[in-house]
């Protein structure tokens, strides 16, 4: 009893360092914003986790058996190359609007809750798969709304562009969850998030070559950050959430990944200083308790 307890407590700490890092990820995004643009930092990003998670793969694959390694066969290895070029094309677009969105002006702390939207978004998706969403879904829907509303509608009833494509983002992203959902039971998971990085790489360096061009100095200024982004963010926070839901049960490790948005708006105000106006504070406060309610496990009903 004592060592699942224990093994609990080190899956929490290292979820939460992870949802630490992905939170602080948006900061050095901003950043990096301001030198390069957003295929840009996406394809530099992308290629950077893809490579930090290649010895990581080399050294998983020395403690896997026999057995193990054998039962992944030409239909497994099928299954990871065209899954990882779904996943690689949708966390490309889905990427690629929200460091667009973050150019564009919505702050990190901003673009962290309303990225986090796609919590909510995917199990709303099952309808069209056909299956039973929850209904304490229905309310945290409407509650996420009316934070969306407070987040992104000034008061000339308009929204802002950049939160615009951050809302574009959550939406790929929720794409992104359901085509992992779908392939990462059948595959390696640490290989597939390495193949999609590399392709999430090579789709957007063509449009940053065409569209932003090579400026070797601005990538200089911009390495730190995306180095974080790239580093940190992919590579590291990806393998702490790996050996971390191992020890963790799903629901708790659900609801302690969710902190990267508060992490987003915790650590831009500590860094940038930018704090959130009381109407996004209060849209902040709605969105991250629909978040946290809608990853509720279902009562189960008493049999008589």
């Amino acid at each position: 009893m004592k060592q699942n307890s224990k093994n609990q407590l080190i899956g929490s700490a290292l979820l939460l360092i992870c949802a630490f890092i992905w939170g602080s990820a948006f900061v050095a995004q901003t950043t990096g914003a301001e030198y390069v643009g957003p295929f840009t930092f996406i394809y530099l990003r992308s290629f950077l986790g893809g490579a930090v998670l290649l010895p990581v793969i080399f050294v998983m694959g020395k403690f896997r058996n026999t057995e193990e390694k054998n039962s992944n066969g030409k239909n497994s290895r099928k299954t990871l190359f065209i899954g990882g070029l779904c996943c690689g094309a949708a966390l490309c677009f889905a990427s690629v609007f929200q460091q667009a969105g973050i150019d564009k002006g919505t702050d990190p702390g901003k673009a962290g809750f309303i990225t986090a939207l796609y919590i909510l978004l995917v199990p709303l998706s099952s309808l069209f798969m056909k299956k039973r969403v929850r209904p304490i879904i229905w309310p945290c829907i409407a509650a996420s709304v009316v934070a969306l509303y407070l987040l992104c509608v000034t008061d000339s009833n308009s929204i802002e562009l950049s939160d615009l494509l951050v809302l574009i983002c959550a939406v790929l992203y929720t794409v992104h969850i359901l085509v992992i959902d779908k392939v990462s039971p059948h595959v390696d998971g640490v290989k597939l998030s390495c193949i999609q990085f590399f392709v999430a790489g090579v789709i957007s360096l063509v449009p940053a070559i065409i569209y932003e061009g090579v400026d070797f100095e601005a990538i200089r200024a911009a390495m730190p950050s995306v180095a974080y982004a790239g580093i940190m963010s992919s590579g590291v926070a990806y393998t702490l959430q790996i050996l971390g839901q191992q020890k963790t049960e799903p629901t708790l490790a659900s609801m302690i990944m969710s902190l990267e948005s508060v992490f987003a708006v915790l650590t831009s105000m500590a860094v940038l200083h930018l704090a959130p106006t009381p109407r996004e504070a209060i849209g902040c406060v709605i969105m991250f308790a629909a978040i946290i309610v809608a990853q509720l496990p279902e009562r189960k009903k008493k049999i008589q």
